[in-house]
């Protein structure tokens, strides 16, 4: 819950600085206090503040006209109600906050048997103790109204202090307790998220996502407030896919819709009897759904019309002919070359000629 005062450097056209300081607890809880004794502070220094009954340590982490906005922000008036700063804290202060620190994890075990024993269902989730060690604030969820109206006795007795409880939600707890999240970041809620706002389910389906409880669910048990920090652009994105509620018709068979990529505004169609996919852009299945509402079938997902493929024997006639050609030419050479042939053995003019010896070579 840190924060960077972006105004601390600058000059504000203000005839005096604002009087309110935010301060900082355990647990990254947040108060604010009025320095009307004029303190000189700086983010980060240990003060002594005024609490119900008592006194406080805490850390400033705010001041200036960044607090007026982050009152404005919470609904937090400017008022009587608003408690004031004693001092600096002394470095006794600090080392007897130190002292009543160690004290809360031992309170939080025996407090979590005391609960057992009186069969509370409830969950005790931290214990905060007061740097003047008379109030002990305890933190709780649960599911139904508890009547701990005897645990408080039982607390107060035990360990002899004014005894608070709170009930906190269950992403309060987680971020309170703190921790490491699936993205491998500390949790939003322990770090930056002051403002919880509620996460359906169907921020998962607009997305896309798995209804995995177990993928979907944080370390508090509830959706995870990161669903929706992407969700508008889905919104905006999908005002531009299709809504397709049944299956596309086409002469080959119905298509169901099986995925969408949102940002690439493909859709994946596939047939009953086919295990493959195929993929559209939107332009297309809009045509699609236009043809079917005029009561009209596409052949294809692809292609509205079959092209006529001509028989294999029409393709190649040419080649037949060319082959008849040449091969009609082939058998007339020979018959040439044969009566040429005679025509030499007999003489030019036609008249036989002399006899051969058998002897001499061809």
């Amino acid at each position: 819950m840190n924060v960077f005062d972006w105004l601390s450097n600058m000059e504000m056209p203000v005839a005096e600085r604002f009087d309110i300081v935010e301060v900082r607890f355990k647990n990254g809880r947040k108060e604010f206090f009025r320095n009307s004794e004029k303190l000189d502070l700086t983010a980060g220094d240990a003060i002594i503040v005024e609490v119900s009954n008592g006194h406080h340590l805490g850390h400033v982490s705010l001041q200036g006209e960044l607090v007026r906005l982050q009152m404005k922000k919470k609904n937090v008036a400017n008022d009587g109600e608003i408690k004031k700063i004693y001092r600096l804290a002394h470095p006794k202060d600090l080392e007897k906050y130190e002292e009543v620190l160690k004290r809360e994890l031992p309170t939080l075990h025996r407090s979590r048997e005391i609960i057992r024993q009186m069969n509370l269902n409830m969950k005790l989730s931290d214990v905060e103790y007061q740097a003047d060690n008379m109030k002990a604030s305890f933190f709780y969820s649960a599911d139904e109204r508890v009547d701990f109206r005897e645990l408080i006795r039982v607390l107060a007795g035990e360990f002899r202090v004014r005894v608070e409880m709170r009930q906190i939600s269950l992403r309060q707890e987680a971020g309170r307790l703190g921790g490491i999240g699936v993205c491998g970041r500390e949790l939003c809620c322990s770090t930056w998220l002051t403002d919880f706002k509620n996460v359906a389910t169907s921020a998962a389906r607009y997305q896309n996502l798995s209804l995995n409880p177990s993928k979907l669910s944080g370390q508090c048990g509830r959706l995870k407030c990161c669903l929706n920090y992407e969700l508008e652009t889905y919104m905006e994105a999908l005002k531009h896919i299709p809504d397709v509620n049944r299956p596309l018709l086409t002469e080959k068979g119905e298509a169901a819709l099986h995925k969408t990529d949102i940002f690439r505004r493909i859709m994946w169609f596939g047939y009953k009897d086919e295990s493959a996919w195929y993929p559209l852009n939107v332009g297309r299945v809009n045509e699609i759904l236009e043809l079917n509402k005029e009561g009209k079938k596409p052949a294809t997902l692809e292609l509205d019309v079959l092209e006529e493929r001509e028989p294999v024997s029409v393709l190649n006639s040419d080649l037949m002919r060319l082959d008849k050609k040449f091969s009609n030419r082939g058998g007339g050479g020979k018959n040439k070359r044969k009566s040429r042939n005679r025509g030499r053995r007999d003489g030019r003019d036609g008249r036989p000629g002399p006899p051969r010896n058998p002897q001499t070579p061809r």
